[in-house]
């Protein structure tokens, strides 16, 4: 995979692009937080600024996997008392910026979700959701360590 691949957030526009260079590769409707903007802990909200992607978790399980504290639950598991599931793949992001440094101990994540209905509005509680099926094929498309912008 070329190395010159980023990730692009819009939160105005709800929209995550992967670009090579100038070329798009992919653009898909994203969910930022219903909360705004913001990097304090514990605020639920969506981080902006540069990013990477630390690690990537969930390759190896199906699509629709619920995962509870980044390890996948096994099918008769009990489903974890939230609606804000984290499903199918996890890209885990570390702040790259003196403000957004907390990012990676607030546990953001590009992720899917159950809510598929409430993509493209913001109404995530800060991480970036995406469509199960977006977000397995984002995650088939990157490496770990790629870069990450996230802009208001």
């Amino acid at each position: 995979m070329q190395t010159s691949r980023n990730i692009y957030i819009s939160i105005r526009d709800q929209k995550l692009t992967l670009k090579d260079g100038d070329t798009l590769i992919r653009s898909y409707p994203v969910s930022t937080s219903r909360f705004g903007i913001g990097t304090e802990m514990g605020s639920m909200k969506t981080p902006t600024g540069r990013f990477r992607v630390a690690e990537k978790i969930g390759g190896d399980t199906p699509s629709g996997t619920v995962f509870r504290s980044r390890v996948a639950l096994r099918p008769l598991d009990p489903i974890p008392p939230t609606e804000d599931l984290v499903m199918s793949r996890i890209l885990w992001l570390d702040g790259l910026d003196e403000q957004n440094a907390n990012t990676r101990g607030r546990y953001i994540y590009i992720h899917g979700t159950k809510h598929e209905d409430n993509i493209g509005t913001p109404a995530s509680c800060g991480c970036v959701r995406m469509r199960n099926a977006d977000v397995v094929e984002l995650f088939d498309l990157v490496d770990e360590g790629i870069p990450v912008v996230i802009e208001p």
